[in-house]
């Protein structure tokens, strides 16, 4: 799906893009980003939450400067003022694509009928007839969430057409597509327990509490650092709603094309566990050979500074648990790839 013509690869583009100005301290550039990303999937409205963290860590950490920091603010109540102006501002902004086109679903189907059927090819017409849907612009009995006080056409497709809710994929014969998505519920999982495990006191404090190591710019990197406490709140979120509420076979793409903590984590394996990542020289204390695709004498020409390219070239050199990450990720490219452009039954 993020090699094809699909709307993963346009969100993943502009949420990851969105995700990185706010990092930069780029607010509104962000917030335009995660509108147009919440415009190309509707689950980009819950976007609107690293916005709001992002706010209320920074306030979070003005208080806990002590009175000194306080005195430099104007006064605390304009703080809030503008702190809530401003997250509500742009939590607007990321959802209004999405109640416009909800508005633009009730007055196609909601409506009076305007002969829009008319311009509609008669094969479609004819397969809408024999599936059940309904056709906008016709006449007729209005659809139930016409009448709902908050009509969304959006929840009553996924519950009417595609039969999505709560634990309703738990069936024995979706047992192969929940073999599909075991790869990246593990990761997902493991990547939750990894973090926690790491920091419970941060996590439990919900990364709102300041500590000695930040204030000194000590800070820790990489994945267990405390910027990645959102993003695996966010992942994580995403990944117990989409097991549990969603068609699971969708669960690979629905968090490849959401955050980033799908690749970030496997990364984060790769340079703790594979020895081959571990040296800059050519020596193997295993084979005695070179490794291949890293040669000092040619000054890097003709050669690949990539440590995934390098991990390929010496596949039988690298560890079961490096294998089985680029396997899975090379595996699922090749299939997919393969599978989705030829209209064969893959996501």
């Amino acid at each position: 799906f993020m090699a094809a013509t699909y709307s993963e690869s346009m969100f993943a583009c502009l949420a990851f893009s969105a995700m990185w100005q706010l990092e930069k301290g780029q607010s509104w550039l962000s917030g335009l980003l995660f509108t147009l990303a919440s415009a190309a999937r509707a689950n980009g409205m819950v976007n609107a939450g690293f916005f709001l963290y992002s706010r209320g860590k920074r306030f979070a950490f003005q208080l806990q400067g002590g009175s000194a920091s306080l005195r430099k603010l104007s006064s605390l109540w304009k703080q809030v003022l503008s702190l809530a102006a401003s997250a509500a501002l742009m939590c607007a902004g990321i959802f209004l694509p999405f109640a416009l086109f909800q508005y633009y679903a009730y007055e196609r189907f909601c409506g009076p009928g305007t002969g829009l059927a008319q311009s509609i090819p008669e094969p479609l017409l004819e397969l809408a007839r024999d599936k059940g849907y309904r056709v906008a612009g016709m006449a007729g009995a209005k659809p139930p969430w016409c009448s709902q006080r908050f009509p969304v056409v959006y929840s009553y497709i996924q519950d009417a057409y595609w039969n999505v809710g709560f634990l309703r994929y738990f069936e024995l014969r979706q047992i192969p597509n929940f073999l599909l998505a075991l790869p990246v519920t593990l990761l997902g999982s493991w990547a939750a327990w990894t973090y926690v495990s790491t920091n419970p006191r941060h996590c439990l404090t919900l990364g709102l509490e300041r500590r000695k190591s930040e204030e000194r710019g000590e800070a820790r990197d990489g994945f267990c650092g405390p910027a990645v406490f959102v993003y695996l709140v966010h992942a994580t979120a995403l990944l117990v709603f989409g097991f549990s509420c969603m068609h699971v076979q969708v669960l690979t793409r629905f968090l490849g094309s959401s955050s980033p903590i799908l690749y970030w984590f496997p990364a984060h394996l790769l340079q703790e566990h594979e020895p081959l990542l571990w040296s800059t020289g050519t020596d193997n204390s295993t084979s005695g050979k070179p490794l291949q695709g890293k040669s000092p004498s040619s000054c890097g020409k003709g050669t690949s500074d990539n440590p995934v390219v390098r991990l390929l070239l010496n596949w039988r050199l690298i560890t079961p648990l490096s294998k089985s990450i680029l396997g899975f990720f090379l595996g699922y490219w090749l299939l997919g790839l393969i599978l989705h452009c030829n209209f064969f039954p893959w996501t």
